[in-house]
């Protein structure tokens, strides 16, 4: 028999690593799951309830398809060892992972194992290894990705070949203090199909616009990121929705679905840095002559964790993450900048905070994103600063959005939610008695920034 080693893969279709089980195996394949502690222990807690989530409607599909899936917890090499004994497993298999817990679980498991472990490319569309082991920036990354083949999704084993098995091992659910997407492969392909007839063909226009992800979440972005980051849905069945509407429209429409796809490729960047450079979460990605001086303050971290800076942007995109373990990409950047450039800290307590908090936690997505924010990854300019002042300017001008997350401005104009950090003090006090006020001063904070990463950089040496 066969064993199939489900780990970021939560799903029957479009899994690569399944698929190759299924087509190698002399006769039907048995679906495991391990909860594993040196994997589960590192996950936030919003996302481990919706792994939970996931893994049981992967069981359930399991169900439909005749066979079931076991599920076990503890550590994942005595747990398939022992399961090879019971089976009588002649060889396992199981998709690629790149962080380093669990690339550390794929040798431990090797090791322990009587019989052969196979592993197959499955969360990327284009293997790392057949790319250049790095990239200064996504742009020289994508035009050599973009030359490559992209497989076609795979498909789902029919019935007879799975295990005749029955599984009666509980799966235990996490408690979470938000409530979460409905999980699950079902789930998953039901928000790309409302996002493909109903935001696809408009998301360059309505991607950054912060009014419209008020009025409009599911359709001004896909919401895919938290199946993406389980596992619930395939990255080739994503690609081949967004490419079979790109080939059927022009103009406009063909613009914005471009844009969409382009987006993809980020995804998959960040996964070929995390295959390349497995402490992508830990170590600066770029290399600096100087010491970064992070100040670290302490007080400052605890504001802007809060989403108490007395910015609004900023306050609404911490507040958006503590109500939905979620945040939009604009403001998702906007927060990183503001901790690493106008607060100078340290990168990597932004990254651990947005790993126990969110919901799509992605372990090469988040520490790639924070890297390129905060000028120590791939990004073409050298220092990067978003002013979260401008930032509200061009993409909240509304305030629609600031207003949807930080109740305090709700009944202040527009005009001066967008410029609150440089108002009087005496205006924000009688408009919004309630709200704080501004921990650094907006010009100050990133002229020094942008200091501190020059002296880092070498461009300066002013003491």
């Amino acid at each position: 028999m066969l064993l199939y080693w489900h780990r970021r893969d939560r799903r029957t279709a479009d899994d690569r690593g399944l698929a190759a089980a299924v087509d190698a195996a002399d006769g039907p394949v048995l679906p495991v799951y391990v909860f594993d502690p040196a994997v589960t222990d590192r996950l936030g807690a919003r996302k481990r309830a919706f792994v939970d989530r996931t893994v049981r409607a992967l069981r359930a599909r399991y169900r439909d398809l005749e066979s079931d899936l076991l599920v076990r917890s503890g550590a994942a090499p005595d747990v398939l060892a022992d399961l090879c004994d019971e089976y009588d497993v002649d060889r396992v298999v199981t998709t690629e992972c790149y962080d380093p817990v669990r690339r550390d679980r794929t040798a431990a498991v090797d090791a322990a194992l009587a019989v052969p472990l196979e592993t197959h490319v499955d969360t990327v569309l284009v293997d790392p290894r057949t790319l250049e082991p790095s990239y200064p920036t996504h742009s020289q990354f994508h035009a050599d990705w973009q030359e490559r083949p992209k497989p076609a999704p795979a498909p789902e084993p029919d019935p007879d070949a799975l295990a005749d098995v029955t599984a009666d091992e509980p799966i235990a659910i996490a408690d979470s203090d938000i409530d979460l997407p409905e999980a699950g492969t079902e789930a998953a392909r039901d928000r790309l199909a409302s996002f493909r007839d109903t935001g696809l063909r408009h998301y360059a226009d309505t991607r950054d616009d912060l009014a419209a992800a008020v009025e409009r979440p599911l359709e001004a972005v896909s919401r895919l990121s938290p199946y993406l980051a389980a596992g619930a849905i395939g990255i080739r069945e994503v690609w081949e929705t967004v490419t079979d509407v790109r080939d059927g429209v022009d103009g406009d429409e063909r613009r914005n679905v471009d844009k969409y796809a382009f987006e993809l490729t980020w995804r998959e960047l960040y996964y070929h840095l995390l295959a390349h450079t497995p402490d992508l979460a830990t170590a600066n990605y770029k290399q600096f002559p100087n010491e970064i001086a992070w100040r670290n303050d302490e007080a400052e971290f605890r504001a802007w964790k809060r989403g108490e800076t007395g910015y609004p942007l900023v306050d609404a995109g911490m507040r958006q993450l503590d109500r939905e373990g979620y945040i939009h990409n604009r403001p998702r950047q906007v927060v990183a900048s503001f901790l690493t450039k106008h607060l100078l800290i340290d990168w990597r307590r932004g990254a651990a905070h947005f790993r126990e908090r969110l919901v799509d936690h992605d372990p090469a997505v988040n520490p790639g994103n924070w890297q390129w924010v905060a000028s120590t990854g791939t990004d073409s300019v050298d220092v990067r600063i978003f002013d979260p002042v401008a930032q509200a300017a061009k993409y909240d001008d509304t305030g629609a959005f600031v207003r949807e997350y930080v109740p305090e401005l709700a009944d202040a104009p527009a005009e001066a939610i967008v410029e609150w950090p440089t108002l009087p003090a005496e205006r924000r006090a009688a408009l919004a008695p309630d709200y704080p006020a501004p921990i650094v001063h907006r010009d100050d904070a990133y002229e020094r920034a942008q200091r501190v990463f020059e002296r880092a950089l070498g461009k300066r040496d002013d003491g």
